[in-house]
C-alpha cells in the first residue's frame, strides 16, 4: 500500500486541519475548508501571514520542531501549502499526528532529478535531460541536446528563477559557474519546441479516488504565469490525453491531495510533463468559481478522506493573475461601473491575498473571468488595460 494510504480514515468537519504554510494557497485552502465546517492553523514564519488572517497561525520557522510539534497537538490532520516546507520536518510529523500525504512525494518533488526520475518510472515522458556535475559535461550536453536548451538548479527556483536558457555553447562557462552557486545539483534540458503549456491538477483521496480537472492553457509572461484559459483551446483528443497522464502519475506516485502536472503540448499533440507540484496551484484558481468543486475544496476532502467532488466545468474561464504593479489599477476599476464586463457579458471575480505591500512582479491575487466564450473574458482583459501597466 503506497505511503499515506495505510492509516487512511475519514476526518469530518469540525476538525482543526494544520497547514505548512501560511501563504495565499493556505489562505484559500482554509476559505474551502471553513466553508465545509473545519477550523484550520497554520505554520509560518511570517507575521500576519495571508493564510493568518483568517485562520489561527503559529509564527515560527518551517524547520522548528518544537513548532511543527505544536501544530501537530492543534491539528487532526496536517497538509502543506507548498513543496519547499522542510521534508525531514514532514517525516517526523508522521510519527506523531496524521499526515496522509506523507512525507516521500515531498521529497521527490523537491528535486528535479528525482522528480524527473519519478515521472519516468511512472511511465510518463518527460522532455531529455542530463544531470551536470561540471563545465565540462554542460559543454558536452549541449552539443548533444543542441541549443536553445535550459539549466536549472535541481532545487529551489520557481518563477523562472534558478534557470539559464543557453542559446549558444560560449554560455555554458558562466552558465554554470552562476547557477553552481546554489550549491545544488544541476540538470540541462532539451528544449522542447512547444505549441502550447497546459497544466492539468489531479487529485487523489486517502482512499484511493482520483478524479481530474479540466486542463488549462497557460500563457507565461517574463517567466510568470500570466493567464490560465479553460477550455484549453486543443483537440479533444489532446485533452483527454492530458488528464491521463495526470491520473496516472496521482495513482503511480501514490499522491494523497492535489498533484499539478505541467505539461508542454508540441505541435503534432505529443505531450511531454515539464514539472510536478504536489499541492494546489496557481494555474488551478480557475476552479474557485467555474467548477462544480474548487481544487482548493477538492484538497481538503482529498486529504480528510472524504468523497471527491464533482470537477465538471460550469462555464468558460480566463484566469488573470494581479501582481504588484496591477493592484493599483484593479482597485480603481472596481469602484466604478463595469460597462465592458456588461457589454461582453462576462463576470470578473476578484481575488487578493492580503500580501502588505505590492511589489512589482510580486503574485497578489488574481481575477477569474467567467464568460460565455474564453475570447470573451480575453477581450475584457486587453480593454482594460490593467495588465498593460
Amino acid at each position: 500500500m503506497t505511503e499515506g494510504t495505510d492509516k487512511a480514515k475519514a476526518i469530518l468537519p469540525g476538525a482543526t486541519v494544520g497547514i505548512l504554510g501560511g501563504g495565499q494557497l493556505g489562505r484559500m485552502l482554509a476559505n474551502a475548508g471553513s466553508a465545509m465546517g473545519y477550523r484550520f492553523v497554520a505554520l509560518d514564519p511570517t507575521p500576519d501571514s495571508p493564510m493568518g488572517q483568517v485562520a489561527d497561525q503559529i509564527v515560527a520557522a518551517y524547520d522548528d520542531r518544537d513548532a511543527a510539534r505544536e501544530l501537530a497537538a492543534r491539528s487532526d490532520v496536517i497538509t502543506y501549502e507548498f513543496e519547499n516546507v522542510d521534508a525531514d520536518v514532514a517525516a517526523m510529523l508522521m510519527s506523531e499526528s496524521y499526515v496522509p500525504q506523507g512525507s516521500e512525494l515531498l521529497y521527490t518533488t523537491q528535486h528535479r532529478l528525482r522528480e524527473k526520475r519519478a515521472i519516468e518510472a511512472a511511465g510518463v515522458r518527460v522532455a531529455p535531460y542530463s544531470e551536470i556535475r561540471s563545465s565540462q559535461e554542460l559543454r558536452e550536453a549541449v552539443e548533444r541536446f543542441g541549443t536553445p536548451c535550459v539549466l536549472k538548479t535541481a532545487t529551489g527556483g520557481y518563477d523562472g528563477k534558478g534557470q539559464w536558457v543557453i542559446r549558444d555553447l560560449s554560455e555554458t562557462d558562466e552558465a554554470f559557474e552562476t547557477l553552481s552557486r546554489a550549491g545544488t545539483q544541476l540538470v540541462l534540458e532539451q528544449f522542447i519546441d512547444f505549441a502550447m503549456e497546459i497544466s492539468v491538477i489531479a487529485a487523489r483521496s486517502s482512499n484511493g479516488e482520483i478524479k481530474a480537472f479540466p486542463p488549462a492553457e497557460n500563457i507565461h509572461v517574463e517567466n510568470i504565469l500570466h493567464l490560465s484559459i479553460v477550455p484549453a483551446r486543443l483537440a479533444d483528443s489532446v485533452l483527454c490525453e492530458a488528464e491521463r497522464l495526470a491520473v496516472r502519475l496521482a495513482e503511480g506516485l501514490g499522491v494523497v491531495g492535489l498533484i499539478a502536472v505541467e505539461m508542454f503540448v508540441t505541435r503534432d499533440g505529443e505531450l511531454y510533463v515539464n514539472e510536478l507540484a504536489p499541492r494546489p496551484h496557481n494555474s488551478g484558481h480557475y476552479t474557485m468559481e467555474a467548477c462544480r468543486t474548487s481544487q482548493f475544496e477538492q484538497h481538503i476532502r482529498a486529504v480528510c478522506g472524504l468523497p471527491l467532488g464533482d470537477t465538471g466545468l460550469l462555464t468558460p474561464v480566463v484566469m488573470v493573475n494581479v501582481l504588484g504593479q496591477h493592484v493599483e489599477p484593479l482597485l480603481e476599476r472596481l469602484a466604478v461601473k463595469d460597462e465592458a464586463a456588461e457589454r461582453l457579458d462576462v463576470a470578473p471575480k476578484m481575488h487578493l491575498y492580503g500580501k502588505k505591500d505590492a511589489v512589482y512582479k510580486r503574485k497578489m491575487g488574481h481575477v477569474n473571468v467567467l464568460a460565455p466564450t474564453t475570447e470573451a473574458a480575453l477581450d475584457w482583459i486587453n480593454e482594460t488595460k490593467i495588465w498593460k501597466v
